[in-house]
């Protein structure tokens, strides 16, 4: 049997150690912990690594702690924006939706998009008419409401400022969730989820749900999920750069991560971090913020669930 692997991470950013309750780390870490091994399990029933990922996309999009699905921040207008994507390493087939409301688990819609549609990317009016055509039930607006979330609104409504999810000056941790997997068969997946920036404006889309700058996947290089400062992980390709360092420079997956992470991001000024697998079941997991809730799993019994740097 070839290697399985999985990897998740629910945002990376200022996360200082001193500034986290215990129960509240014990409660990330549980919630991590459940999306990894929900995910984990399909893999070793033999599952692909598509549904992997959109399993444990989909848990993490279910947890009010994370800035994606039920955990989503607000925006300018008190409401709730979300973005998806999810991408199938074998096919290089790929779905995305953006500017979504009321969709309990926009991972999934992503997934329709790229198996019930002739498209790639769907956005706001027109994501929610493909939605109701697929059959999906919307959720109330208070299935979204979160109190630390509309707190975190509430101290800059009204301004124009906007926060990467939790912020109180430099503690800010970029809101995002995603999976990467690799599965019996060696094919590779990725998918991204995120409810963007608090009080963000204009329908600003960041990097989750384009493909190759916030997720990408592909069987001959890697499978990508970042979080970081959307901006320059657009500017930067993020996804596709480590695959293309990959590729055209024969870097293996943990140099092609790191360098992308810890040099060329910086070097435009941009942070955060990633996940990526390869097709022999290989795992980075780099960030250059103090920290990034992850968690990975192999079938050689590698496994961590962490938040800081060790």
């Amino acid at each position: 049997m070839k290697r399985i692997s999985l990897a998740i991470h629910g945002g990376a950013g200022t996360l200082v150690k001193g500034m986290m309750t215990a129960e509240l780390e014990v409660q990330y870490k549980a919630a991590l912990k459940l999306a990894l091994d929900e995910g984990y399990k399909v893999l070793e029933q033999g599952g692909t690594a598509i549904e992997a990922v959109e399993v444990s996309v989909k848990l993490l999009e279910d947890s009010h702690l994370f800035n994606a699905g039920r955990g989503s921040v607000f925006t300018a207008d008190e409401t709730h924006e979300m973005d998806a994507s999810i991408m199938d390493g074998k096919t290089l087939n790929a779905g995305a939706v953006s500017l979504i409301s009321n969709i309990k688990n926009p991972v999934s819609l992503a997934r329709d998009v790229m198996e019930n549609s002739e498209h790639v990317f769907l956005a706001g009016e027109g994501a929610m008419k493909f939605a109701k055509d697929q059959g999906y039930e919307l959720k109330p607006t208070d299935y979204f409401y979160d109190e630390f979330r509309h707190k975190q609104w509430l101290e800059i409504k009204d301004t124009d400022s906007f926060q990467l999810d939790h912020s109180v000056k430099k503690d800010s941790k970029f809101g995002t969730v995603g999976a990467v997997a690799c599965d019996v068969n060696g094919n590779i997946a990725a998918a991204t989820s995120t409810g963007g920036m608090t009080n963000k404006r204009y329908g600003r889309v960041g990097d989750s749900p384009m493909i190759g700058a916030g997720n990408y996947a592909n069987n001959n290089t890697c499978a990508v999920s970042c979080t970081g400062s959307g901006e320059y992980f657009i500017r930067g390709v993020v996804a596709y750069d480590v695959s293309c360092l990959m590729e055209h420079k024969d870097l293996s997956l943990l140099d092609a991560a790191n360098d992308v992470i810890n040099k060329r991001i910086l070097e435009i000024n941009g942070d955060g971090g990633l996940i990526a697998v390869d097709a022999k079941g290989n795992i980075a997991m780099p960030f250059n913020t103090e920290g990034m809730y992850r968690a990975c799993k192999s079938s050689t019994g590698e496994e961590e669930i962490s938040i800081y740097k060790e």
